[in-house]
């Protein structure tokens, strides 16, 4: 899929541009649950759930908190680490083929 904003190859299941933060618009058909790459604290678990339902990945975060205080921390902690190992990884996309850095060694460029 390719971002409207800037152009560039993202993810066909990705909800934001890794590039420039855009939202793209929802695709619910071949949309999976998978750890995010981009959004990824720990293993990536609350980034995943908050892509695939469109939520903020800080309220995601927080919530997940919440209910893991609120539970006795072990029933939280061990959905965490059962997410952790079920959700694949979602792949993360390289830089597009005709991208090219010329930074030099002190910073700026040629």
């Amino acid at each position: 899929m390719i971002c409207p904003t800037c152009q560039r190859e993202i993810a066909d299941y990705s909800n934001f541009c890794y590039f420039c933060g855009t939202r793209q618009a929802p695709g619910v058909a071949g949309r999976r649950l998978m750890r995010s790459v981009v959004d990824s604290k720990i293993a990536g678990v609350c980034g995943g759930f908050a892509e695939y339902f469109n939520w903020d990945p800080t309220v995601t975060r927080v919530l997940f908190v919440f209910i893991t205080i609120g539970t006795g921390f072990a029933p939280g902690i061990v959905a965490y680490i059962v997410a952790w190992i079920l959700m694949p990884q979602a792949p993360y996309l390289s830089s597009p083929a005709g991208a090219t850095h010329t930074a030099t060694p002190g910073g700026g460029s040629r």
